[in-house]
């Protein structure tokens, strides 16, 4: 039988004639945001200090972009690209407006130079993630075009003689 148990041995805190009288150094709130800013830019700065770009710039350039031909697009694809270059009507008030290229998965460009164009997807009650993004100088004559079907995160170069 224990004849003495301790606060500690039942997970309690020792009684304040018990803790120990060692001061901790407060941390300051500078050095907490310093470290934290380092912290933070450390992958920022790798990445500009490297000879070779990021793997996932490597692998979503422009040049890696693959065909689909506009026969294989889906239906209302294919339906979209026709108003295109037909010059509307369209679906969607956002449809014809500039497309940034933030992501910088298709070949740079000026500002302005591609427009997005919703692709409905059946049974959504809103836009979906398909779209068309065309560029060139005239907006119903259009360069080129590219399909994506997962909201700007893969590009495929639309072949429309296919």
């Amino acid at each position: 039988m224990i004849d003495h148990v301790t606060p500690r041995a039942l997970g309690q805190p020792a009684p304040l004639s018990q803790r120990s009288t060692a001061r901790r150094k407060p941390v300051s709130r500078l050095a907490i945001a310093l470290v934290s800013t380092l912290v933070w830019l450390a992958p920022v700065a790798q990445a500009f200090t490297r000879d070779t770009p990021p793997p996932a710039a490597v692998a979503t350039s422009a040049a890696t972009i693959s065909i689909v031909p506009l026969s294989q697009l889906p239906p209302e694809g294919q339906e979209v690209h026709r108003r295109i270059h037909d010059g509307g009507p369209f679906l969607y008030s956002k449809d014809g407006t500039v497309f940034g290229n933030r992501e910088r998965l298709l070949p740079r460009k000026v500002r302005g130079f591609y427009r997005e164009y919703t692709v409905p997807t059946p049974g959504l009650r809103h836009r979906g993630a398909r779209r068309i993004v065309c560029g060139g100088e005239i907006v119903h004559k259009p360069e080129t075009c590219f399909y994506t079907q997962d909201h700007y995160q893969s590009f495929q170069k639309i072949d429309p003689r296919r």
